[in-house]
């Protein structure tokens, strides 16, 4: 028998607007398709989990197609595995100047190819913002709120949907939940 990986898959637009995901229910979902250590993250649309068979990709597009079918909500789910969810938040390159962790945003991309819609922007002056790509993220400092934040909007523009957002804070205690 193989060993369980850990896993978290990151829901995009889950309790926003008329998605709403009790987590409880999120959680039934995840440890009705046979994984294992399932825990969620209060009500962020966050859940980490084992499994021993399969990749992030293959794991994402299941999860997709249950909450689908079983909670009736269209979603896309980015799934990361440990070493992924470590490299983000190893390799922060705003951390020295990133002094909130609620306005540290870390964008998870749905793949490093998605990378190349959004490398632009880094080229460009967002002061006092500022934005920095990883292999699988881009990291977006928006010292005066997100909602507020040109560069968040920009982003969004060209990212489309081909990524997930969440807080410093949250990636750092999905890391904690994963690792734990």
């Amino acid at each position: 028998m193989s060993k369980a990986t850990p896993f978290v898959a990151l829901l995009r637009g889950i309790n926003l607007g008329r998605k709403r995901v009790a987590m409880p229910e999120l959680k039934r979902v995840v440890e009705s398709l046979g994984y294992g250590s399932v825990r969620t993250l209060l009500n962020t649309g966050n859940v980490v989990f084992t499994s021993d068979k399969g990749g992030a990709d293959r794991h994402g597009a299941k999860l997709e197609r249950a909450i689908a079918d079983l909670l009736g909500v269209s979603c896309r789910v980015i799934v990361l595995g440990a070493a992924d969810l470590t490299e983000i938040v190893e390799a922060n390159p705003l951390a020295e100047i990133a002094d909130n962790p609620s306005r540290l945003q870390v964008a998870v991309l749905a793949a490093p190819a998605d990378r190349e819609r959004v490398a632009p922007l880094t080229r460009q002056r967002w002061e006092p913002e500022a934005i920095a790509l990883g292999r699988r993220s881009a990291y977006l400092w928006c010292p005066n709120g997100y909602a507020k934040s040109l560069l968040a909007e920009a982003f969004a523009k060209a990212a489309r949907d081909r990524v997930t957002v969440r807080t410093w804070g949250t990636i750092s205690k999905l890391h904690g939940l994963m690792a734990g």
